[in-house]
């Protein structure tokens, strides 16, 4: 495994694995048994960055969510874990009421939910503090600086350590930091955003803005990130639910570009060169490129974690990099 630090502050930073397991599933279509066996391989192959939400997965069975979160503190109990493993969660997206479908009837990120989520969170985890917290996504009802001033509260009392923003425009980013900056409190210091190697258009309008899909990462955001090198940029859905590798996956009509076919055949070209997987070959292009970007995988066996896994050992040459980088 190979290893990055996050954050900035001492008291907070975290060393963590450059591949981050996601557990959206676990607790529901993924069951107890194979969800444990997916964590321990992953702890036995050197992964310490695992990732959650407090609604995850409420559409499965119509909840409000926290599934997730609590089979993740069952295990980190059960094998007796403490704070060498960094667990990240998420607070904003938590529908209001019992639902199996998407809306915009959601938590928010008003101070009071930010203090009332994080404290459930953290005991349905059992840990002391949240290594990583998340604004999960962008809340235009609530001030921002009422937004910053509830992170940095749980922060203040130790419920958080790292604070970080999902789903967000660049620029609401940036305001935020900068809020957070001038009151002289901790602000966002990782991002997470779908990224994968084909990309998606930016400019489809989405259930939460008219403007486009605002959990991309765009090249607003890499510019952003590239300018800030302090910032971490963690990658959900590289893998976009296994359509790379799946006839029976369609990419879906975000996908519907010029784009899409020239990347693909160079990414096939480069795995086979290579002997990997196209999967290893989008994860290894993701970890190595000269804007660093942390891989969230999801698994639902150990076979497909094995496979995520590898790809850390994968260098690709700079010519394979190049030709991945300018496929058009």
């Amino acid at each position: 495994m190979k290893y990055r630090v996050i954050g900035t502050a001492v008291e907070t930073r975290r060393e963590v694995s450059v591949l981050s397991l996601g557990t959206m599933t676990f607790g529901t279509t993924v069951d107890e048994a194979t969800s444990y066996a997916i964590l321990d391989r992953f702890v036995e192959a050197g992964g310490t960055f695992v990732d959650t939400s407090n609604n995850y997965a409420f559409w499965v069975n119509g909840t409000q969510g926290g599934e997730s979160e609590e089979l993740v503190g069952g295990w980190l109990r059960s094998r007796g874990i403490g704070d060498e493993i960094t667990v990240a969660t998420k607070l904003g997206a938590r529908p209001n009421q019992p639902t199996s479908g998407f809306s915009l009837d959601v938590e928010g990120l008003s101070a009071k939910v930010i203090r009332e989520s994080a404290e459930r969170s953290r005991e349905r985890l059992g840990i002391e503090r949240i290594h990583l917290l998340y604004a999960h996504i962008m809340d235009e009802n609530t001030p921002l600086e009422e937004t910053v001033r509830g992170f940095a509260e749980v922060v203040a009392d130790g419920t958080a350590g790292l604070l970080g923003a999902s789903n967000h425009w660049a620029w609401r980013v940036e305001r935020a930091r900068t809020l957070a900056a001038a009151a002289g409190v901790p602000g966002y210091e990782v991002l997470q955003h779908h990224h994968s190697y084909l990309r998606q258009r930016a400019d489809l309008p989405s259930l939460r803005s008219p403007d486009g899909n605002q959990g991309l990462v765009g090249g607003d955001l890499l510019s952003y990130v590239r300018d800030n090198p302090a910032l971490t940029q963690v990658a959900y859905s590289p893998l976009i639910a296994g359509a790379y590798v799946r006839e029976d996956k369609p990419l879906g009509p975000g996908f519907d570009h010029a784009g899409t076919e020239p990347r693909l055949r160079a990414v096939r070209e480069v795995a086979a060169e290579t002997g990997a997987t196209v999967n290893q070959v989008v994860l290894a292009w993701l970890m190595g490129g000269d804007i660093p970007v942390l891989p969230l995988v999801g698994a639902s066996s150990v076979a497909q974690l094995e496979e995520n896994l590898a790809a850390v050992d994968l260098d690709l040459t700079p010519d394979q990099r190049t030709r991945l980088d300018t496929a058009h």
